[in-house]
């Protein structure tokens, strides 16, 4: 109990260091990360080896991704082009959809791609759209955001569910097919959560001296489809190269395969997608790449994002290593709840350590032997537990997440305000996510 007891203490701090006293993010998170590791009796050398793999394996996975992911915003936000496709956007969808808009794009482009780099491609379409439609960002964001989430743990190829099912031996087209209809489910929930109560909060488009200034007129913007090709183009390369990874290997085994998994890879692809916006201006000046063009602005927006996000890795290892997710998952796997019961020790998991991955993984290993007991070991049941447990890593994404940190530092939101929609948000996609699982346990099983 001292470890839970631990880790509420830990969410307060970073609270209260960070909306009361000003502290900023990565300060807080950094001490809060090793106040639990001593606090909690690990070894002093495990702790600070914890900080640093942490730090270092969050930014060695995601860090250029987010580099590169905020220097292709840049180009397209000051040549024009995110204006352009918010024009396009808004002429089929109207003002008042942006956030389903949002939503739905997020739910696709999860399918194959990691939410947080989903998150980061499309950060500035988001932001360009929630300007121009004159909505508050955290309603557009929060939608996108849940919109990323929902497929992200519950529909394959992402790894947690296909990991799921392969340790709980359920059919992936079983796992496909349901995870499809309810992470629709949840991401229908996620949409109306923005629009009644992240609509509720005003967050600008913009910080003050970040909207882009002598952008050209739309006349000299780039055309929709060339402002579309730099975020479209990874988020292809990436679903192509998930496909030839099946086990199946539908795109063959040989050299095109090799080089489909090499241009795939999300920094390779990332990569790809930035000389595509740089040719978004009319005219590419040799100064747009020094370090004070735009790709130095980009930069500097980019690092602080980055040690954010690598301090709440170094604070979601540090919680993994002093055992809190397995005290909590054997302790949860006592009460027989039937369909309920994975979805509760996945929440139990992800809350106490951050990573949806992880509480996935753990999950089914805890669930595998249990199935026969509970009843849950036909086809269909064994993929809707993996459903479950992909609903149960949502609830709930805060400051051990960095995904936390990817969508609060990219929207201009404050810690406050994220644990308010972000978190809040999670909570109420996980659950109904949990009762369309139930429901549909109750018709197929």
């Amino acid at each position: 109990m001292w470890l839970i007891a631990l880790l509420v203490l830990a969410i307060a701090f970073i609270i209260f260091a960070t909306a009361k006293l000003n502290m900023h993010a990565f300060l807080a998170l950094l001490l809060t990360a090793f106040g639990f590791g001593i606090l909690a009796g690990l070894p002093l050398n495990d702790v600070v080896k914890s900080v640093n793999d942490g730090f270092g394996g969050t930014i060695g996975s995601i860090g250029i991704v987010i580099l590169l992911g905020t220097v292709i915003g840049t180009f397209l936000e000051k040549s024009g082009g995110a204006w352009r496709l918010a024009e396009s956007i808004l002429d089929i969808t109207g003002k008042k959809n942006v956030p389903m808009t949002m939503s739905i794009m997020g739910y696709v482009v999860s399918i194959p791609v990691f939410c947080d780099s989903g998150f980061v491609i499309l950060s500035s379409l988001n932001k360009a759209l929630a300007k121009r439609a004159g909505i508050t960002l955290a309603s557009s964001a929060i939608a996108l955001s849940l919109g990323l989430y929902a497929t992200h743990t519950m529909v394959p190829p992402t790894p947690g569910p296909i990991a799921a099912a392969g340790i709980l031996g359920a059919d992936l087209g079983l796992v496909i097919m349901w995870g499809l209809l309810i992470a629709a489910v949840a991401a229908f929930a996620g949409w109306v959560f923005a629009v009644t109560v992240a609509a509720k909060i005003y967050v600008p488009p913009y910080k003050e001296g970040e909207e882009p200034t002598n952008m050209p007129s739309l006349a000299d913007a780039p055309g929709p489809l060339k402002s579309l090709t730099p975020i479209v183009l990874p988020i292809v390369l990436i679903v192509v190269r998930s496909i030839a990874l099946f086990p199946t290997k539908p795109l063959g085994s040989d050299l095109a395969f090799k080089v489909i998994d090499f241009l795939g890879q999300p920094v390779v692809a990332l990569l790809l997608g930035f000389f595509f916006a740089l040719l978004l201006p009319k005219k590419l000046d040799k100064t747009m790449l020094a370090g004070s063009g735009w790709f130095g602005e980009a930069l500097i927006s980019a690092a602080t994002i980055i040690i954010i996000t690598g301090a709440g890795g170094s604070f979601g290892k540090v919680l993994q290593v002093s055992g809190i997710a397995k005290m909590v998952g054997e302790g949860l796997s006592t009460y027989h709840m039937g369909i309920f019961l994975p979805f509760v020790i996945a929440a139990g998991i992800k809350t106490a350590q951050g990573s949806s991955t992880v509480a996935i993984i753990t999950t089914a290993g805890i669930m595998a032997p249990l199935l026969g007991v509970l009843g849950l070991d036909s086809d269909t049941a064994r993929a809707l537990v993996v459903i479950a447990i992909g609903a149960g890593s949502m609830v709930v994404s805060h400051a051990n997440d960095s995904f936390f940190w990817v969508v609060t530092q990219f929207s201009n939101m404050d810690p406050k305000t994220g644990y308010r929609l972000q978190t809040g948000g999670t909570l109420v996609q996980g659950l109904v996510g949990a009762i369309a699982v139930w429901i549909a346990a109750a018709i197929a099983i």
